[in-house]
């Protein structure tokens, strides 16, 4: 099993909890707001959120954070940029960019389970120019596989 180096970053005398998996077959653990007074988040606006951590990533990984489904289905709380990208040679604080999609103001408590954080291997190629190989689909885009 890998390991990987967390600091928990210190504000106004608090320390943040450590990120956590919430049951035994988890594939991500859950990133936690770490703020000093609460965030509202009005209907159809972003906020950018502090989870008082920063990581290094074990070699050739990289951090997707990714929205938790509980709150994107009640709530309509989504990440701004999709699916957050930590690389592995960042080492700042993690922030969280949510976006309220719902109809009503959303606000964000110090300590809330705010986005789920999955570490990931990665391959990175060598780039060479050149013509591509064939394949039965070729150049089928979107919906040129059909419905069913």
């Amino acid at each position: 099993m890998q390991e990987m180096k967390i600091k928990r970053l210190t504000r106004s005398g608090q320390t943040p909890p450590l990120p956590q998996y919430q049951t035994e077959g988890a594939a991500a653990m859950d990133l936690r707001a770490f703020l000093e007074a609460p965030v509202t988040i009005p209907a159809g606006e972003r906020a950018l959120i502090p989870t008082g951590i920063a990581i290094e990533l074990p070699p050739l990984c990289a951090g997707l954070v990714l929205a938790r489904s509980g709150l994107a289905s009640r709530k309509g709380i989504a990440l701004a940029n999709g699916v957050g990208l930590i690389d592995p040679d960042y080492r700042g604080e993690v922030l969280v960019a949510l976006v309220n999609l719902g109809k009503e103001d959303f606000t964000v408590q110090n300590g809330d389970r705010i986005a789920q954080l999955m570490i990931t291997p990665f391959a990175r190629p060598d780039l060479c120019e050149g013509e591509l190989s064939q394949t039965e689909r070729g150049a089928g885009g979107i919906g040129s596989t059909g419905v069913r």
